[in-house]
């Protein structure tokens, strides 16, 4: 759907629960590579653990979710993303900040 839109001229933004390298790499290739942004929102397991609202990391040590992305399920760090937002040392204006100054360039140049 992503690629129909874009593909309309239409700027999607996507978030996908993507651990693996694999996974990345696909999403790549079927919106295609000139047109994909990767942002890697980069938070150590204790800072996500800690942001948990719904206690989900709780539950996946406890044993009551299984294959829980940082707990019993594999996570590649990508190894080429775009971008890269440390939030656990920069703000949220920050990192917007930081994805704007590398999208739009892009956008206007389009």
């Amino acid at each position: 759907v992503s690629k129909l839109l874009m593909q309309s001229g239409i700027i999607c933004i996507n978030s996908f629960i993507s651990p693996t390298t694999e996974i990345r790499e696909m999403a790549k290739n079927i919106i295609g590579k000139n047109d994909f942004i990767e942002v890697f929102v980069d938070a150590p397991l204790e800072v996500c653990e800690q942001r948990d609202v719904k206690g989900l990391y709780e539950k996946a040590r406890k044993g009551e979710i299984k294959n829980f992305t940082g707990i019993d399920a594999p996570f590649d760090k990508p190894y080429d993303a775009d971008i890269i937002l440390p939030t656990d040392k920069l703000s949220i204006q920050e990192c917007v900040d930081l994805c704007l100054s590398y999208i739009e360039p892009i956008i206007q140049y389009k």
